[in-house]
């Protein structure tokens, strides 16, 4: 496996344990080795560790949840990380953050964030690895890693390494622009470790010219709905952007999508609408269509999705196929996305490396001895709200207790 060729140098550095990548996951396994007296290097091609942890959440670091159970999480193994999750929990976690007396609050669906800054989380992951005498080298890029007889040979453009246990830890490929790279996934494939299919995860979705240009007026228009595929249902906003569609609810359906599948959205969620317009005619409600509906919806998506005959009509002159129609087109509209804005803003990777070729109990190679991978790399993906950075502390903790 090559990321580019380096000389070889005479000097070779030796130490027990190797991680690939200082981000979330990187760091956590690092600390726990570390404080097992294992001598530790954490190497990483950016100039700085954990940018990912800086910008996620806004810049506030939704680093858990309240709730974590294994339903979170998809992978085409869904019990792997069930050991993981058990054995090193959020109250975990949140016990860490107590201890460097980070202040932090709740939000929707059990969401935990930094109240300051993310770099409350950074800063104290770094704390941690200098307690436990973790060395953190940046802008070093791997060429090859070589596997001998006890240990793991790696060329670096800073120099040669050799350690007991490798772990990567290097991530997806969501946002490249931070430094992602497919690194982990060739690494595997050099070992023979089986890569599933990769494709960005909770992120927005693009749509077909038409509807494009029909809802791209209505950019910055959030709405409470229910989104749904023949797998998955989320309820809580949709945003309406210049290029499709986004908001929680989008990006936590977009991991469970396949192109050219069908969205089926629900924008009045908590409103028996057919039911509601039957009574109002029969109470000889004289509002138009169109009054009627803008007490419901914004006026521009109202627009948007009905023709202006429908919506000049008095509920009185309209009929039961009349209301079935709108209540439909309300309750059930669907919409086939045309495909997602990709890595470019997606928050996690999709897929990756096969579950079923790891240990769920230590994260190694089932197949290379004291080859470790943690973190994103996996084919583990979180639901949006703070279960990707819980996988991070949970895969990375148990490999901590053995690399």
């Amino acid at each position: 496996m090559y990321s580019g060729r380096f000389l070889w140098v005479q000097r070779v550095t030796e130490t027990d344990v190797i991680i690939i990548g200082a981000g979330a996951s990187g760091l956590m396994c690092a600390i726990e080795a570390g404080k097992r007296g294992r001598k530790v290097l954490v190497l990483d091609h950016a100039n700085k560790a954990g940018k990912k942890i800086l910008m996620s959440g806004g810049g506030r670091c939704n680093f858990t949840n309240h709730t974590i159970e294994p339903e979170n999480f998809i992978s085409h193994n869904p019990h792997f990380c069930i050991s993981a999750l058990n054995r090193y929990t959020q109250w975990d976690f949140l016990a860490l953050i107590d201890r460097y007396r980070i202040p932090f609050h709740e939000r929707d669906h059990g969401q935990l964030f930094c109240n300051d800054s993310a770099k409350d989380i950074l800063n104290m992951l770094l704390a941690e690895c200098h307690n436990a005498r973790v060395v953190i080298q940046l802008n070093t890029h791997i060429g090859e890693i070589k596997r001998l007889a006890e240990t793991f040979a790696l060329e670096t453009n800073q120099g040669r390494y050799a350690c007991a246990s490798l772990v990567v830890a290097t991530g997806g490929l969501s946002i490249p622009k931070m430094g992602a790279t497919p690194l982990g996934y060739k690494i595997a494939e050099q070992f023979g470790i089986k890569i599933w299919p990769t494709r960005a995860g909770l992120v927005p979705f693009t749509l077909q010219p038409d509807d494009k240009e029909t809802f791209s007026p209505l950019s910055g228009i959030a709405i409470p709905s229910v989104v749904s595929n023949t797998r998955q249902s989320f309820r809580e906003n949709i945003l309406f952007t210049h290029r499709g569609l986004s908001g929680p609810a989008i990006l936590q359906l977009s991991s469970y999508w396949q192109p050219g599948e069908a969205v089926t959205v629900d924008l009045l969620p908590d409103l028996d609408l057919e039911g509601t317009l039957k009574t109002k005619r029969q109470q000889k409600v004289k509002n138009s269509v169109k009054t009627i509906l803008e007490g419901y919806l914004p006026k521009r998506l109202v627009g948007c999705l009905f023709a202006e005959e429908l919506l000049a009509l008095s509920l009185q002159d309209c009929s039961d196929k009349h209301i079935g129609f709108i209540a439909d087109r309300l309750h059930r509209w669907s919409i086939k996305p045309n495909g997602t804005e990709g890595y470019r803003t997606a928050e996690v990777t999709v897929g990756g490396v096969d579950c079923d070729a790891i240990s769920s109990k230590t994260m190694a190679s089932k197949a290379v001895p004291n080859l470790y991978f943690v973190g994103e790399v996996l084919d583990v993906t979180g639901w949006l709200g703070g279960y990707n950075f819980q996988w991070a502390w949970s895969s990375a903790w148990c490999a901590g207790q053995y690399v």
